[in-house]
């Protein structure tokens, strides 16, 4: 993968120094129009990150939007990368100058969460939450947008019905996908093994059924063991994945549909050989990715955080400019797949 562009990389083709770019990428002082012009050019062509964000102070006039986010598990590397992508995209989009406001629930519950995005709905023109499916919450939904702030469901599909749209990926999809990789990589027919972060992930629930509605379907000579709640931490799913291995010296695949799965390969490597147990596994990280290189996980399925962002943003600019549609849907984007021989 080639170098990231640099601010010393957009001066370069534009022609300037370096400090000029920073005064045009910061607005801290005046630059000529056709120079700054030059800067954006320059950036658009080298690929820098912050080209959309150059473009907006070349824009002054654009309409000014906060856009809050309500995110959990604030330590795991998933959603720091999250985090990132939500600043990374504010910057890239030109149809508004977007500021983020960004906030993490301390817990998977449901008052948690209600209480985050309660604390923003005055000071944002939406939210984005990646909400877990509760009553309470699709409560606090309708109360939120009845006073006026769009609700978006991120990733997991809470308040259907109530919700302005839920963007993500199609997790019935997901769960077959991950199905056909564990039968694939297989050494022979046996147990497997389904791990969900709880049961009011609704996400969860259908990456589930996907998955065993593949082996239902494809390999009946394959059994699924009862799901397993992780709490989407580390040390339960280390000391569930440990207990498996132990009860069942057949188990042939394991699926971690949500969070946790640093757990599931920390115990396969204490406890049995690459390849001997098919391991698929929910977004890139530096433990998944270290995972496919040394063939202790099969797949991992990737949200492309990046689409993800910009979209959602998009939708909640288009909202607060024209109001609440009286239609809520779904929108799918498709998943990254990685392999062992794709990192």
């Amino acid at each position: 993968m080639g170098k990231r562009p640099t601010i010393t990389d957009v001066a370069r083709v534009a022609g300037v120094s370096v400090a000029t770019v920073d005064r045009v990428l910061n607005g801290r002082s005046r630059v000529r129009e056709e120079t700054a012009r030059r800067v954006l050019e320059a950036a658009r062509e080298v690929g820098y990150h912050a080209a959309g964000l150059i473009a907006q102070r070349l824009a002054p006039d654009v309409e000014r939007m906060r856009l809050g986010f309500v995110l959990h598990k604030e330590k795991q590397a998933f959603y720091r990368q999250f985090r990132q992508a939500i600043e990374e995209a504010a910057q890239s989009i030109t149809t508004a100058h977007v500021e983020p406001v960004i906030r993490f629930s301390a817990s998977q519950s449901p008052a948690d969460f209600i209480a985050e995005m309660r604390a923003i709905a005055d000071e944002v023109d939406g939210i984005a939450a990646s909400a877990i499916t509760h009553h309470s919450i699709t409560d606090a939904v309708i109360e939120l947008q009845e006073a006026g702030t769009p609700v978006f469901a991120l990733l997991n599909d809470f308040a259907q019905g109530v919700r302005q749209a839920y963007i993500g990926l199609n997790n019935l999809k997901i769960g077959r996908i991950a199905g056909y990789m564990v039968h694939k990589s297989a050494t022979r027919s046996g147990k497997l093994a389904v791990f969900v972060g709880g049961h009011r992930w609704h996400g969860h629930e259908l990456r589930e059924t996907g998955f065993r509605s593949y082996f239902r379907e494809y390999a009946p000579e394959f059994s699924v063991l009862d799901t397993l709640v992780n709490l989407e931490t580390r040390q339960l799913t280390y000391e569930a994945t440990l207990d498996l291995l132990a009860r069942h010296a057949d188990l042939r695949g394991i699926y971690v549909a949500g969070g946790g799965m640093e757990g599931a390969i920390a115990a396969l490597r204490e406890a049995r050989e690459p390849g001997a147990v098919a391991l698929v596994v929910n977004e890139l990280t530096p433990e998944s990715r270290a995972g496919l290189s040394d063939r202790f996980v099969s797949m991992v399925i990737g949200t492309p955080l990046g689409e993800v962002c910009r979209d959602t943003m998009e939708m909640m600019i288009a909202t607060a400019r024209s109001g609440f549609v009286d239609l809520t849907g779904q929108y799918f984007l498709e998943p990254r797949l990685y392999l062992p021989e794709s990192v």
